[in-house]
């Protein structure tokens, strides 16, 4: 069965029995919103206005609340009958061709007892190009599959610079931390999501991450000074959180471009004089005009549904919050 599928802004698309409603609009070169594609995030919500859809997998990323409300996850999401969707896509974004590619590793250095930072090598004759913010899945060992957000603007010098977190008793961890050495070939497969800058002219431009949420914002501050003149925003601010100190591996500062940057702890010890508990508290407890802002928010999952909410409380529009939420990949 073929449905035609209908977005707010009037643009239609074909959709097949059985393929994903965010597959189908991308085979007619419709770019919508997604990140993780298993279900787990809500990146790619929207809401269904009249006509059925049909859940592939459970839809782990929606309350019980939102899916009475007609809230649906195009990633896993196929159309039954024809539809109207409530959702904004990229308009005339044109997202760069996921493909798979070997590599190698070209270094790797530990920068906490829990995080190391990898560069992969591409070949030579390696066309790969993304937008920053985007991520890759690296396919190591035995065909193990795992995400990593790109942590550098551009791959001119056909690398790519990834920050990894040690998650207990992951398979992938365990080489990373254990196994990994420089020349290792391994395969990778992308760049993949909508995670980038949009809205930037003249607004201020605020970033939050915990964790290794750094690395996608890393990448997207780095290509700030390439921005035209007439796309520079008012503002950046760079708000990061980590429980204790080292858990801020990067000095920001050294970033190039100009931005204020709040470090945050939520576990500090007496010798911390910064700010303490949690990002999105801390950026509201610095009033941040919500019809001036547009907010970037990388991280936790809870860090990012709890930051939307109280953004949107206090003012900013939902489609000027954009996120890319670190979701277990349900696999050791």
């Amino acid at each position: 069965m073929m449905a035609l599928v209908t977005l707010s802004s009037g643009k239609k698309f074909s959709a097949p029995s059985g393929v994903s409603i965010l597959d189908a609009a991308s085979q007619a070169h419709i770019a919508l919103p997604y990140s993780c594609k298993t279900g787990r995030c809500s990146t790619c919500k929207c809401k269904v206005i009249s006509g059925a859809t049909q859940a592939l997998h459970p839809e782990v990323g929606l309350t019980e609340a939102e899916k009475a409300e007609g809230w649906i996850l195009s990633c896993i999401r196929s159309a039954a009958s024809d539809a109207l969707l409530e959702v904004d896509d990229l308009g005339d974004v044109v997202l760069p061709i996921a493909k798979t590619l070997p590599c190698r590793i070209n270094a790797i250095d530990r920068l906490t007892h829990d995080v190391v930072r990898v560069f992969l090598r591409l070949p030579p004759s390696a066309d790969f190009r993304f937008i920053p913010g985007q991520y890759i899945e690296v396919i190591g060992p035995q065909g193990i599959r795992r995400s990593y957000s790109l942590a550098n603007a551009c791959s001119t010098e056909k690398l790519l610079e990834l920050h990894i977190r040690a998650v207990a008793g992951g398979a992938m961890s365990h080489y990373w931390f254990n196994q990994a050495q420089p020349n290792d070939l391994l395969r990778l497969n992308g760049p993949l999501g909508t995670f980038f800058l949009r809205e930037t002219a003249g607004v201020d431009l605020i970033f939050l991450a915990t964790g290794t949420g750094m690395a996608p914002v890393k990448a997207m501050l780095e290509s700030m000074p390439t921005l035209l003149p007439d796309q520079q925003p008012k503002s950046v601010t760079v708000v990061w959180g980590g429980r204790q100190s080292h858990d801020l591996y990067l000095d920001v500062t050294e970033i190039p471009g100009s931005h204020t940057y709040i470090p945050v702890l939520s576990r500090p010890s007496d010798a911390w004089n910064g700010a303490t508990g949690y990002v999105q508290d801390v950026l509201l407890a610095s009033k941040p005009d919500p019809a001036k802002s547009v907010v970037y928010a990388c991280g936790s999952d809870a860090m990012i549904q709890s930051a939307r909410n109280r953004l949107v409380q206090a003012g900013l529009p939902e489609k000027r919050f954009h996120s890319d939420a670190f979701v277990s990949s349900g696999k050791n």
